[in-house]
């Protein structure tokens, strides 16, 4: 792993450079770049500027490692009252919503975490839109896609995650290309060991193209999460040879980054949508967004020693 990204995953964990982050005023602005806010009227306001620019939103209310089952039930209710917000105010069409299962009780009960998520699946049903069940770090691989599995035997469109860094994921692809699957293909932000994870950037990005490949193939409904220009150019190239019409799989960016790209890519006609976090536990999301692309750690300490 690059020592830069080592050493930013390992911020994550720190409290105190955690209080200067959130106390720092342009720190604040930085932040409110890759988070929509902390609230469920700000998560709804940034699905609908998105909306209005053509673009499709996964929202992820923020919150991992639940610590007790009353954690897991404010964060399930923050999901249904988003919900019902976007039914209510008629944008359930264009946003749905992504769910980390350590976030509704996986590490306390996986059982407790399944019903949590049924709970939101039934509630996106009736709203009208769909889930997609985030992946994590390679620990719960195995736990989020047997819970997968189930909540698709009543919801076959819930949605499957994939990260390209994993020796695994090529295995899994083949599992879930499957006529009606929805999948996500990432390349993953979790800090791995060398023996389940590929460690260069070259090896992760052919892993990626290879997945990519088997998806568009298969008949399932492919979801291209990245935000790299070659990757799309690829993607977009193999979905033409696959014979994939525009709208027979999407592309995903992050909220905040490269948002003229996911305009420009909307305009051309291609889906896209855009991973919208938002919540109160914000600050391991940032973090792992500044891993990925240490090239935004620039930016982000000029705005964090600043003292205007």
């Amino acid at each position: 792993m690059h020592p830069l990204r080592s050493l930013i995953l390992a911020a994550a964990g720190n409290e105190t450079i955690q209080h200067a982050v959130a106390t720092a005023p342009l720190a604040r602005s930085v932040v409110q770049r890759f988070v929509a806010g902390v609230t469920t009227d700000a998560a709804v306001r940034a699905v609908r500027g998105l909306a209005d620019d053509g673009l499709h939103a996964s929202l992820d209310y923020l919150g991992e490692d639940t610590g007790d089952a009353a954690a897991a039930e404010r964060i399930v209710q923050a999901y249904l009252n988003v919900l019902d917000r976007l039914h209510a105010e008629g944008l359930a069409g264009w946003a749905e919503v992504s769910v980390k299962l350590s976030a509704v009780g996986l590490r306390l009960d996986p059982v407790l975490a399944l019903n949590n998520a049924y709970r939101i699946c039934a509630a996106a049903e009736q709203c009208g839109t769909t889930v997609t069940i985030d992946m994590e770090d390679h620990t719960t691989t195995d736990a989020t896609l047997s819970a997968l599995a189930e909540l698709r035997r009543t919801w076959p469109w819930v949605g499957a995650v994939l990260q390209s860094y994993l020796r695994r994921t090529e295995n899994d692809v083949a599992a879930l290309a499957v006529p009606g699957s929805r999948v996500r293909l990432c390349k993953g932000a979790y800090a791995e060991p060398p023996e389940v994870a590929f460690e260069g950037r070259h090896d992760v990005d052919l892993s990626y193209v290879r997945c990519a490949n088997a998806l568009l193939e298969g008949g399932g409904y492919p979801m291209f999460a990245t935000h790299d220009p070659r990757l799309v150019s690829v993607v977009a190239e193999r979905a033409r040879w696959f014979g994939r019409k525009r709208g027979g799989y999407e592309f995903q960016m992050l909220y905040g980054i490269r948002p003229d790209e996911q305009r420009k890519l909307a305009e051309e006609g291609e889906t896209v949508r855009v991973y919208v976090p938002y919540g109160e536990q914000w600050y391991g999301y940032l973090m792992r967004r500044l891993a990925e692309r240490p090239a935004n750690l620039a930016f982000f300490l000029r705005a964090l020693v600043s003292r205007s």
